[in-house]
């Protein structure tokens, strides 16, 4: 029984974490304070959130190994398709989890890859929120209860929102750069973070 709890648990918190992560790493650019946090410390709870939301990730999987209501293997935490419960949604839980542990590993190793190949790869992270938003509602057995609901359609509308913010103000922020380059006021862009996410 604890296993399950746990289980259910770890993955509404994993959830939770890489919605935050996301959240607050498309608000960085800010340049202002947001909720009282500078960008630089926007950038530190980024980070901090996206790290958690894997840990969470791993109780979550490590929980449904040792409970018995499931057959699920170790092996089957890394090969999609191999939980026979809803094998189809429960594959694309693995996907995503791949995917932000790809994330978190580029980011890590973001001076030896380059920085652009790194913003590229950094865009997996809406691939992983997107998959652990439809691997939750539709193999959770929380989805029914309205409060479930209410948090995935609460974490959607906020990243999505913070998505179009950051894409609308995406043009401005070049132009400002090109006229101050055109100036001689500021040499070539210099490569800070900017990933929506983890």
């Amino acid at each position: 029984m604890l296993p399950w709890i746990l289980a259910r648990a770890g993955g509404i918190v994993a959830y939770l974490l890489l919605a935050g992560a996301m959240a607050a790493g498309l608000m960085v650019r800010s340049r202002t304070r947001v909720l009282g946090l500078t960008p630089g410390q926007l950038v530190a709870a980024h980070g901090q959130l996206s790290l958690l939301a894997l840990v969470a990730v791993g109780v979550h999987g490590a929980s449904l190994v040792a409970d018995t209501f499931v057959d699920v293997s170790p092996l089957a935490l890394v090969v999609p398709g191999l939980v026979p419960y809803r094998a189809f949604w429960t594959a694309l839980g693995v996907i995503g989890m791949e995917l932000l542990l790809i994330v978190q590993v580029t980011s890590r190793i973001r001076g030896h890859i380059g920085v652009r190949a790194w913003r590229r790869l950094h865009m997996l992270a809406y691939g992983a929120f997107a998959l652990a938003t439809v691997h939750g509602i539709t193999a959770g057995t929380d989805t029914g209860r309205p409060w479930v609901l209410a948090m995935y359609a609460s974490a959607v509308g906020i990243i999505a929102a913070l998505t179009t913010w950051r894409v609308a103000r995406a043009p401005r922020r070049s132009t400002r750069r090109r006229q101050a380059r055109k100036d001689g006021v500021v040499g070539p862009a210099t490569a800070t973070h900017g990933g929506p996410g983890v």
